[in-house]
């Protein structure tokens, strides 16, 4: 309990927060890890399915592929959870808050968050890559194949693809650079670039760090704060202090 205490203290303490989030999180929303054990990445054709060079090659075969992998149908049937709720509840109390997210399901927004960087891109849209028409997951899911209206192009995922850079990346050093708080939250912090947040943060003397996370991580000795709990759990615990 001397962790939640004092990670509650740092957060009273600070106006600029900084939210660095993965799988850990949505798994609380019944959305799978898909880098666990027994998860689609288990699978070692997975990321040939979800790269770019698959979608360059066969664009129609990719869009198969990405549909079954990422379960689209699904997708909106999936909610905030008491995760998600913590750090909007942050924003509603006027702190400055940035979310930096990995996931690409699209719950923080949906919690009501309004400054999220999806680092990974994200799976309610895609976009022609000729005309740059943006559409929506319904119009995704219409056809097996979603085409531009406009010129019958193929539509283009907004989900970064292995191959592609991450995106909003001079964005999210800026913002962690200049925070006064740096929360990492449901990640095992394994998968670059991302994994190099937290030495960018250290790099500012008056930065602190706290990761919340069920199971160690090769970054944890970096943070002046480490739980090892669920973040639903972990949260409920924090509003007590």
């Amino acid at each position: 309990m001397e962790t939640n205490r004092a990670l509650a203290e740092m957060i009273q303490a600070s106006q600029k927060l900084v939210f660095l989030t993965r799988a850990g999180i949505s798994t609380e929303s019944g959305i799978p890890d898909f880098r666990s054990s027994g998860g689609i990445y288990a699978n070692g054709n997975v990321e040939h399915y979800i790269s770019r060079y698959f979608y360059n090659k066969s664009p129609k075969d990719f869009w198969k592929h990405f549909k079954e992998i990422f379960q689209l149908k699904m997708l909106g049937n999936y909610e905030p959870n008491n995760g998600h709720l913590f750090i909007k509840e942050l924003e509603d109390m006027g702190k400055e808050v940035t979310v930096l997210t990995q996931n690409i399901d699209g719950l923080h927004q949906k919690a009501g968050s309004k400054h999220v960087l999806e680092l990974h891109g994200t799976l309610r849209t895609a976009h022609c890559p000729k005309c740059k028409r943006v559409y929506n997951l319904e119009y995704t899911l219409r056809n097996d194949v979603p085409r531009c209206e406009q010129d019958d192009f193929i539509l283009d995922t907004d989900v970064v693809l292995f191959g592609d850079a991450i995106k909003h990346f001079e964005e999210a050093i800026d913002a962690i650079e200049t925070c006064d708080l740096l929360i990492v939250m449901g990640s095992s912090l394994n998968v670059t670039p991302v994994n190099s947040f937290p030495e960018y943060a250290k790099q500012s003397w008056n930065t602190k760090l706290a990761i919340i996370n069920k199971e160690e991580t090769i970054k944890d000795c970096y943070f002046d704060v480490v739980i090892h709990d669920k973040i639903g759990d972990a949260v409920i615990n924090l509003s007590k202090w």
